[in-house]
């Protein structure tokens, strides 16, 4: 699989301004997931290694709603179809057996360059609107606490992943 030009690593020491580290750790979040599941073949995407039994697949599609549940159906309150698409009912993550990796990757780089144009377009201290994923006003959160929680959800997959790749043979920390 192809991954995209990766930054080289972390935004720099010296950056300053909240918006821009907090847009460079999700893009640099999402690179090393691309360059971490680039490891593995379209059938070691599909095998769960853990107890639980998600897939690396999964995991991308997982990541791809929730940035689409937060930033457009959250934030801008868009309706969006489905937005648990990425649940197969029971809590559990599913892709469909027509998706194959490269659908998913796809869809996963899309919808981050579509996140990408919501955060650049906003101030942090915008709150989401009302209509998509939140009801009311006083429920809606500020555009840097969803980029936060993008973070450490993002933080806490790829952890998941790099067990996932080092058990499937991949490099470990890579």
């Amino acid at each position: 699989m192809n991954t995209p030009p990766l930054p080289e690593g972390e935004p720099g020491p010296a950056l300053a301004d909240p918006h821009t580290l907090l847009e460079g750790y999700l893009d640099y979040y999402r690179h090393a997931l691309l360059r971490k599941i680039s490891q593995l073949s379209e059938t070691e995407l599909r095998i769960g290694r853990l107890p639980s039994g998600w897939t690396p697949l999964e995991l991308v599609r997982h990541l791809a709603h929730v940035e689409r549940r937060w930033l457009v159906w959250g934030f801008l309150a868009e309706k969006v179809p489905d937005p648990w698409g990425d649940h197969d009912g029971h809590n559990g993550w599913h892709v469909p057996e027509e998706l194959s990796g490269a659908d998913v990757i796809q869809a996963f780089e899309a919808q981050c360059a579509r996140s990408r144009e919501i955060t650049a377009a906003a101030e942090l201290d915008q709150r989401a609107g009302v209509g998509g994923g939140f009801s009311t006003q006083e429920e809606t959160p500020t555009l840097a606490w969803i980029l936060f929680h993008l973070l450490q959800e993002y933080a806490r997959h790829m952890g998941h992943l790099d067990v996932a790749v080092e058990l499937a043979g991949g490099a470990v920390g890579e």
